[in-house]
């Protein structure tokens, strides 16, 4: 292409806060572009819905960061992400990819996680037990994030007081900020994540339990089919993929609806509506931005354009998804969204395994939100909530007013 690559400016303030005019101006641009990413890297935006679609399921295109040319790709993760826990399903393809998927897959199949919704509502109810009664609260800290963290870390068997400590870990490895951070402080979190879960994985060796990870010890012990690096990989993909991005879509989810007060008392009135309007969420504004990487095993060519064999590769799903090619009115949020085939959870084989999950804490989360926090409002302006700037999107702090009183539970 002759174009020069276009930065994506993590950096400015109001590209973090809406980054939509700029990636709105991108797939006007082409369907294919050239972009600088996060970290100074260099990459591929895939622009439009149906290419996008089609990408995430060629096999010409692996997750494998081993297959990028771009030897900063392997020097900028933390070193103890690099000499231990690469072994998991995100960076993965075929034949490991199908082995590592298959060892969980059952525990995470929409009848099961169906079994789990009276809990979740119990810690939804909870959660906002505590704050019904002074009339304010930072939905963030006090709900969006607690709500997830604490239900994965029941499915995985982790004590509860130790859910803290790796939530805090997960912050330092994964939320970046506009300015990269200090590698020592990264790979010592990472260091510390590593000897948490070798030590769980050893006590849940000797004392098993109903749960997760001593199903994945099974599988490792019986069957020989998780070396020692892949089981501790796989508990850590479980644990922080289990609730990171499940933050992000309750805080966006109820943000885009304060954003939208006509739909905030739409969803209110019709509660029945949930189910679309959390699709509708992950479609308008979801959780990861701009998108999913991929590595070019080959030259491949997309759109017309050929894109060199190591390349990086960014299905730029948060652009596909406002594609009005495939979403009539894209811009415009719209709760009673029915035919809305985002791609928020990918596609293909690495769609993401825990949709269902992720799917009933939303619905859950923010209906009880709606229930029992009336007259909600923003405490603050709009451009003072902070949005996350790199690769997981949300808003950093959600402060809200309320009618102050007990809440109604269901």
């Amino acid at each position: 292409m002759s174009q020069q690559p276009v930065l994506l400016p993590y950096t400015d303030p109001a590209f973090v806060a809406d980054p939509f005019p700029l990636y709105r101006q991108l797939r006007e641009d082409g369907p294919v572009r050239r972009a600088v990413i996060a970290g100074g890297l260099d990459a591929w935006l895939i622009t439009r819905y149906e290419d996008g679609l089609a990408a995430l399921s060629d096999p010409r295109l692996s997750s494998d960061v081993r297959d990028a040319a771009d030897p900063r790709l392997i020097e900028q993760l933390p070193r103890f992400e690099r000499e231990s826990m690469t072994s998991n399903m995100l960076r993965s393809d075929p034949p490991d990819h199908t082995r590592l998927r298959r060892l969980v897959s059952q525990a995470f199949t929409a009848r099961r996680v169906a079994r789990l919704r009276p809990r979740v509502q119990d810690i939804a109810d909870r959660l906002l037990d505590a704050v019904v009664p002074a009339g304010r609260a930072e939905l963030v800290g006090d709900f969006a994030l607690p709500l997830p963290v604490t239900v994965i870390g029941e499915l995985l068997g982790v004590p509860a007081d130790d859910r803290y400590e790796f939530q805090r870990w997960t912050d330092t490895m994964l939320l970046r900020g506009a300015e990269p951070p200090d590698p020592a402080v990264v790979d010592e979190a990472w260091r510390r994540m590593h000897a948490y879960l070798t030590t769980q994985l050893r006590s849940k060796r000797d004392r098993p339990g109903d749960d997760l990870l001593s199903a994945l010890i099974s599988a490792h012990d019986e069957e020989q089919r998780l070396n020692h690096d892949e089981l501790v990989a796989m508990a850590f993909l479980l644990l922080v993929a289990g609730y990171i991005t499940t933050v992000n879509l309750i805080g966006g989810g109820i943000a885009a609806l304060l954003a939208h007060p006509d739909q905030l008392a739409l969803l209110r009135a019709r509660p029945e509506l949930l189910p679309d309007a959390v699709e509708e969420f992950l479609r308008y504004d979801g959780p990861v931005s701009p998108g999913i990487a991929r590595f070019a095993r080959e030259d491949v060519e997309i759109a017309g354009v050929t894109i060199p064999r190591g390349a990086t590769v960014l299905v730029a799903s948060a652009i596909a998804d406002r594609d009005p090619a495939r979403f009539p009115d894209p811009d415009t949020l719209d709760v009673t969204r029915h035919d809305n085939g985002h791609l928020a959870f990918g596609h293909g084989i690495h769609y993401c395994l825990g949709a269902p999950l992720a799917r009933l804490e939303g619905q859950i989360a923010i209906g009880t939100v709606l229930r029992r926090l009336p007259d909600l409002a923003l405490a603050v302006p709009p451009e003072e909530l902070g949005w996350r700037p790199a690769g997981l999107r949300g808003p950093a702090r959600l402060p809200v007013t309320f009618t102050a009183g007990t809440g109604r539970r269901a």
